[in-house]
């Protein structure tokens, strides 16, 4: 299977998204409640029933963890570090700008696409902290610029009981606790599952349209380099030099890391009220810089 064969099909899904809502094919009402549905629906019930039916035994790896989540970590303190000494900008938004990935949307088709369904439940072992540690991060350190800290509720809403987040670890309980599913509610979960994945990437290209490119474009440039190009490095050394994964672990690993700048970051911009406009703005960007970086570690590790 070559790269384009691989990367055009999502690309293509996405671009239709784009153009649908750019020629009011569907209207924001409608993209937004296809969203709703998309994220609340189909994508907890495809990452419910794959991690319940997953043997963590062979996808739990602690490797695996330490070699994406460390160079998460350093390159978010390291970004927040020169951001807090070097710009009068929000050092903790915009190293969540520099950090943190579209693992969902992005990742996940890509990794599908590339290796196969068969290694879903690898990734979805490591989705769930990711949230949890940027946003935890990103909401301390700005609590402690600005004295207000966010709301037990507003945290756990964003958080905690983020769809994802929750579907990932009540998979995890299921599939710990060796209770089989009813056929009847598997075969209901994989029917909402099957649109998942064009419709993550339809309704992402449909909400680029509004998220509009605004000034300090350098700035959302930079954040993008950092993100798709730094990080994919730092993750591919871990995983192959310091923590040792397998070759397709890896691939995996890689693939979260090099994927654009998650839409979420935007929302967290926005409910702090703390650079929306730079953190939408590069959504834009790495998204479409994400094909490059995509393009060099497909060819690189397959």
């Amino acid at each position: 299977m070559t790269i384009f064969s691989i990367i055009f099909p999502l690309i293509f899904v996405v671009i239709l998204g784009y153009f649908s809502s750019r020629f009011s094919i569907i209207n924001r009402d409608g993209i937004s409640g296809l969203s709703r549905f998309i994220f609340n629906l189909c994508i907890p019930a495809m990452l419910f029933i794959n991690m319940a039916k997953a043997d963590l035994s062979e996808v739990a790896d602690l490797n695996s963890l330490l070699s994406f989540y460390v160079p998460i970590v350093l390159l978010f303190g390291v970004s927040f570090f020169i951001f807090n000494r070097f710009s009068k900008r929000s050092a903790s938004v915009l190293a969540l700008g520099a950090s943190y990935s579209n693992t969902v949307l992005v990742g996940l088709p890509i990794i599908s696409a590339a290796l196969g369904e068969s290694f879903i439940s690898r990734v979805f072992i490591i989705i769930p902290l990711h949230s949890l540690i940027l946003f935890s991060l990103t909401f301390i350190l700005s609590a402690n610029k600005t004295g207000k800290l966010i709301s037990a509720k507003e945290f756990a809403n964003l958080v905690v009981f983020n769809p994802v987040v929750l579907s990932i670890s009540l998979g995890i309980i299921v599939s710990l606790s060796g209770i089989p599913l009813p056929e009847f509610v598997v075969e209901s979960l994989v029917l909402i599952a099957k649109p998942a994945t064009a419709g993550a990437l339809f309704v992402l290209g449909a909400n680029l349209f509004f998220l509009k490119l605004g000034e300090n474009l350098t700035t959302a440039f930079y954040l993008s380099a950092i993100k798709l190009i730094f990080l994919p490095a730092l993750v591919y050394c871990s995983a192959s030099y310091i923590w040792p994964n397998s070759l397709e672990q890896i691939a995996i690993l890689v693939l979260l890391a090099a994927s654009p700048l998650g839409v979420n970051a935007y929302l967290i911009a926005s409910e702090l009220k703390d650079e929306p406009a730079i953190i939408g703005s590069t959504v834009v960007i790495s998204t479409i810089l994400s094909l490059f970086s995509f393009s060099f570690w497909l060819y690189l590790l397959l």
